[in-house]
């Protein structure tokens, strides 16, 4: 059984505590699921965008001037 510690003493958590540690887990997953996403999202979007300025015809030094968006390095 999964234990805890309660002013310093190591007791069973009750199958409440369980269930909630659980659907904490859950949720915590979800939202970096979600944080992950987001980010990905504005990475997609920030080279998508700067794409654009250089088929208009800037240089990438004029986009990464105008956005601050530099384009990572090929390796």
């Amino acid at each position: 059984m999964t234990k805890k510690i309660v002013n310093g003493v190591i007791e069973d958590m009750t199958p409440e505590e369980l269930s909630q540690k659980e659907i904490d887990k859950t949720n915590n997953e979800a939202e970096i699921k979600a944080y992950e996403e987001v980010k990905q999202a504005k990475k997609t979007a920030q080279a998508n965008g700067n794409q654009k300025l250089l088929d208009l015809g800037l240089t990438q030094a004029e986009a990464t001037a105008l956005t601050g968006y530099t384009p990572p390095v090929a390796e």
